[in-house]
């Protein structure tokens, strides 16, 4: 059996698992698009609500893809942070082999 971050990951509580049973078949797919959108944004890299308007998906079904390409070594915090839709500060996502410092966007 996969384990996190190789499968979607649960609270141990039934919404929980249902919803991450329904994600593992899509769960590669969405990954791969997910790494390859980051990869293709450079140094400028991306934050979560930025992934999930240029993928035109949910934020709910990217934000926790970052996590798991983090575990994985795909992607890293670039330190950068530009405002999220709700005006927060959020991580900018790059990949993991990005050289060179991200410009923070205001």
């Amino acid at each position: 059996m996969n384990a996190y971050p190789n499968a979607p990951g649960h609270r141990r509580v039934d919404t929980s698992v249902a919803a991450a049973n329904d994600l593992a078949p899509k769960l590669g797919r969405l990954q791969r698009l997910t790494a390859a959108a980051i990869r293709d944004a450079g140094a400028a890299g991306l934050t979560a609500d930025e992934l999930a308007s240029q993928l035109e998906l949910s934020r709910y079904s990217i934000q926790p893809r970052t996590s798991e390409l983090k575990l994985k070594g795909l992607i890293r915090d670039s330190g950068a942070r530009r405002p999220n839709e709700t005006g927060k500060q959020a991580i900018v996502w790059v990949a993991a082999d990005t050289d060179g410092e991200t410009e923070v966007k205001k």
